[in-house]
């Protein structure tokens, strides 16, 4: 009675060892190769943004679909930090050397679709202003669900894959 129950616990260990490990290495993997995926995406984007100076609808489409191609969702965030130049109403000083003068606004995701989905498509910035996006995955991947269910180490809100990338825009978009 004891062999057959050492024979049963050896070939189910044997069968965890020979397919669950090398499962859940290939799938760490392909979410080490989206995360970079991702990574170099949002970077692109942004620098392609910095370089010219504005955000056009095809440059977004081409982002979320380089994004997309990793086979996850993704939830993209976009801001602009605006830099105000019309100093005269926000402080009493009206030169815009000085450093501290300067103020800006932030023009969120939402906005700037709306921008695209207009007739120019475009979204301009001028130079000076500071261009950021976010990328974070929505949808748990096969690695999150197998260490959810052998470990219970990440929670259904949690996201493995990240970037973020932001910089100063060089180039008016006008």
């Amino acid at each position: 009675m004891s062999d057959t129950l050492i024979t049963v616990i050896a070939i189910a260990l044997a069968a965890v060892l020979m397919f669950v490990f090398p499962l859940m290495t290939m799938s760490d993997r392909t979410d080490d190769v989206a995360q970079l995926t991702v990574e170099t995406a949002t970077t692109e984007f942004v620098d392609n943004i910095r370089s010219t100076g504005k955000i056009t609808k095809t440059d977004y489409d081409s982002f979320v679909e380089a994004i997309t191609s990793t086979g996850n969702t993704y939830n993209v965030e976009m801001q602009v930090d605006v830099k105000d130049s019309n100093l005269g109403k926000k402080v009493s000083q009206a030169q815009s050397d000085k450093i501290g003068e300067n103020t800006s606004y932030s023009i969120y995701t939402s906005q700037i679709e709306n921008a695209l989905d207009s007739p120019s498509h475009t979204y301009y910035c001028k130079e000076g202003d500071i261009v950021s996006a976010s990328v974070k995955n929505t949808n748990q991947t096969i690695s999150q669900q197998l260490k959810n269910f052998f470990y219970s180490v990440t929670g259904n809100d949690s996201y493995t894959i990240a970037a973020q990338h932001a910089g100063v825009v060089t180039a008016n978009g006008k």
